[in-house]
């Protein structure tokens, strides 16, 4: 998602926005309907295309993949990077599609390592708060988490125009999930704080900051900053704070897509003055896991301090 655009905007930046809100509506509304080899083949090639043609984000990914794989050459990171935008393609595709799919059916394909630290802090009452990138399918992970354990809280940034922001609020809170928005309305700290109060579980992306109060980390090698809020949440409530890595899978004999979920064991994080510390482990968390499958990392923003 992308934060609000400035007030005042141009009268092409507002057509701009209408455009956007009209293809993510077509998108929910035909994607669906085509059948599943059709939307695979025309996403995949979409995808190609893209990278075929090198914009801004293609050009981004590869950067930031070139700091998670240092030892590829050109060709393997231009390989990395095709695979990369087909992964993110293969993303849209399900998000389109996910509304009108099995739900029952879908939250028994993924193969979750580590279910038991989601399960002993949610038995402590303290509820838990799950900290992701930008990887694989994070509405199909949370899709299976509220088959697992209920209804849980999260943050979204607030797209413009705001017909769209409400598209991808009801469209999330239709698979189960409760919607704060990061701006406009009241500070979401208060609703999280709620959430983990009554013992349910938070999910917040974690891998870039949004903001000018970012704790400074060392991420695969350089410096970044990363937000301090599921490290602070989890000083101020004892909530448990566990690092989620998510990747899609593919059956190399069937075809039949799936997804893996990692669930760490929970980062310590006694008191305010460890969030630091705390957010760098997530960080350590977080590398381990893009590193095992750098090309399921949707990240085509700036990561790092000396990035252009």
């Amino acid at each position: 998602m992308t934060t609000t655009a400035p007030s005042g905007e141009s009268a092409g930046e507002s057509l701009g926005e209408r455009a956007s809100e009209l293809g993510y509506a077509a998108g929910w509304r035909l994607v669906r309907a085509v059948p599943e080899p059709a939307a695979r083949w025309a996403f995949a090639r979409g995808a190609d295309l893209a990278a075929r043609r090198g914009g801004k984000g293609v050009r981004r990914l590869r950067a930031n993949l070139a700091r998670v794989r240092t030892d590829a050459d050109d060709a393997e990171l231009d390989a990395l990077t095709a695979a990369g935008l087909r992964s993110y393609a293969r993303y849209w595709r399900e998000a389109f599609r996910l509304p009108a799919m099995d739900h029952d059916a879908l939250v028994r394909r993924p193969h979750v390592e580590g279910q038991e630290h989601l399960d002993a802090a949610l038995a402590t009452g303290r509820g838990a708060i799950v900290a992701l990138t930008h990887s694989g399918n994070w509405d199909m992970a949370g899709l299976w988490l509220v088959a697992h354990s209920g209804r849980f809280t999260t943050v979204a940034e607030r797209l413009r125009p705001e017909s769209l922001y409400e598209r991808f609020v009801a469209y999330r809170e239709s698979l189960g999930m409760e919607i704060l928005p990061m701006t406009g309305g009241d500070s979401p700290v208060r609703g999280l704080v709620r959430a983990l109060r009554e013992g349910r579980v938070v999910c917040l992306v974690a891998d870039r900051d949004l903001s000018a109060h970012g704790v400074p980390v060392t991420f695969f090698g350089a410096p970044s900053s990363m937000p301090p809020g599921p490290a602070s949440l989890a000083a101020a409530t004892g909530a448990a704070l566990l690092p989620v890595g998510l990747w899609f899978t593919e059956d190399p004999d069937t075809g039949e897509e799936g997804w893996g979920f990692r669930i760490h064991p929970p980062v310590d994080v006694p008191d305010r003055a460890a969030v630091p510390a705390a957010t760098q482990r997530v960080a350590d968390v977080f590398a381990a896991d893009i590193a095992e499958h750098p090309a399921d990392w949707h990240m085509l923003q700036r990561v790092w301090h000396d990035q252009d």
